[in-house]
């Protein structure tokens, strides 16, 4: 009996329909990425593990699909491993028989290429980037092993210009799409602080990582997280007010400024500033967009220096469909020291759901051709071909149905594709030189002048 075909869990096929919506969020992404600057780069799918690894926290490392060496590679370990499974250590005996694997995101992928290629670029370098990305995820709703990012990068600025741009890029793209997000900042040197304040300053990883899950939850899942890697009680009743606290913008500074001051945390003071100042630039610009200074934003990747961004959809419930931030240190991992950069990331598969869930995808994104020109005879189909090449070279999609067959057929076929008209060249349209078309949505049909009929379509004969 054959084998029954399937995919691994957690990615997908996409058909005509799907593909074609997915071509859109990407073109409309790529072209406002463009408007405002951004240059095109791409990077392998796999890496080097020692590029990967280290950069994306414990958890994150974790989730790395990792790829067998080429070879025989178990040959090495004969004798080594212990058979019994549960004394097997699956991360250490994968360091030794693999030495690449899938990129995880795209920025640490980018901050080896501007390492790499950095006698060839000029800084500030502002780079987009579309492709996919792999996470040994477990599979859920929303959440996928394979999956297309969207990235943004301004590097080799610490300007905070930078991050203002950031905030444009994500009011300009929702905007396209014509989705209402809602945009939550916050500053790791503001958490840097906490952790300042909270008496940890060397404990900021598991602080955040722990915070990042606050709205899965809540306060209580983050106190029992903490608690349970050694943060006391009276550490977490420092951090407690924060997550709790709310108000306005302005409200929450002053409660910032006062947790941080008379040097209480002069980094924490530093991030607060910062916030203040971005905040001024949206006040002063305008953004159409809803911003809001979320103080329990945390991202718990451990590369984000400053400011961190996170967006979410007000109209359907899913978890965040962009989000970034700025990182200070990323290229001198790779040996390239002072070059400060800010990034945004759009989740291409989450917008996906969320215009899908909205009706919000155009009728024009579909890949179905306009005109199809039904076959009536070998010297019928030769007289089509000649109109279809000056239809394509004007750049109007149309096809020829490859085979005589009844018309009921042709028409089968084309409402089946969502064309939208059919055209019929008979002997006697020939003899006219004339075209026969229907509309296929209303049902109009007409018989017409060859050179008017490409007259509709800007065409000339």
């Amino acid at each position: 009996m054959a084998h029954k075909p399937s995919i691994p869990k957690g990615t997908r096929d996409f058909n005509p329909v799907e593909a074609s919506r997915r071509n859109y969020i990407f073109d409309t992404i790529r072209t406002v990425f463009k408007e405002f600057g951004y240059a095109p780069i791409e990077t392998p799918a796999m890496e080097n593990l020692s590029t990967l690894l280290g950069k994306y926290g414990e958890e994150g490392d974790r989730l790395l699909f990792k790829i067998l060496n080429s070879g025989d590679s178990f040959v090495p370990l004969a004798g080594q491993v212990d058979p019994d499974p549960a004394n097997i250590d699956s991360n250490a005996l994968s360091l030794k028989i693999c030495e690449k694997g899938l990129r995880y995101d795209l920025t640490v992928p980018f901050a080896r290429f501007v390492v790499q290629h950095q006698n060839e670029l000029t800084f500030p370098f502002k780079r987009y980037q579309i492709q996919p990305v792999w996470r040994a995820d477990r599979p859920q709703k929303g959440r996928y092993r394979e999956f297309f990012q969207c990235d943004a990068d301004v590097i080799g600025s610490d300007s905070l210009y930078n991050e203002f741009d950031m905030v444009q890029l994500v009011e300009a793209v929702f905007n396209r799409f014509d989705i209402r997000v809602l945009l939550k900042i916050n500053n790791r040197k503001v958490l840097a602080g906490i952790a300042q304040v909270m008496g940890y300053p060397d404990r900021l990883t598991d602080i955040t990582v722990a915070m990042d899950k606050f709205d899965k939850t809540g306060l209580e899942g983050v106190k029992q997280e903490l608690l349970e890697k050694g943060i006391t009680p009276e550490g977490l009743s420092c951090l407690e007010p924060l997550l709790l606290f709310k108000g306005i913008t302005t409200s929450k500074i002053a409660f910032l400024t006062r947790l941080f001051e008379d040097g209480a945390s002069e980094i924490g003071m530093k991030g607060v500033e910062e916030i203040k100042w971005l905040f001024s630039m949206i006040e002063c610009v305008g953004v159409g967009q809803s911003v809001e200074l979320d103080l329990s934003l945390a991202r718990g990747l451990n590369y984000y220096t400053g400011a961190i961004f996170e967006v979410k959809a007000l109209d359907f419930s899913i978890g965040s469909i962009c989000g970034g931030g700025r990182y200070d240190d990323l290229t001198g991992i790779f040996g390239l020291k002072n070059m400060s950069g800010v990034g945004i990331s759009f989740g291409a598969d989450r917008i996906y759901d969320v215009l899908l869930g909205l009706d919000k995808f155009p009728e024009k994104v579909m890949n179905a051709p306009r005109i199809v020109f039904f076959n009536m005879g070998r010297e019928e189909a030769a007289y089509a071909l000649g109109c279809m090449k000056l239809l394509r070279a004007s750049g109007v999609s149309c096809e020829l149905y490859p085979e005589e067959v009844k018309l009921k057929k042709q028409f089968d076929y084309a409402a089946r594709r969502g064309i939208q008209k059919a055209v019929i060249i008979g002997k006697q349209e020939m003899k006219n030189n004339q075209v026969t078309w229907k509309n296929l949505l209303t049902g109009d049909q007409q018989t017409v002048e060859l050179q008017d009929f490409l007259n509709m379509f800007g065409v000339s004969a």
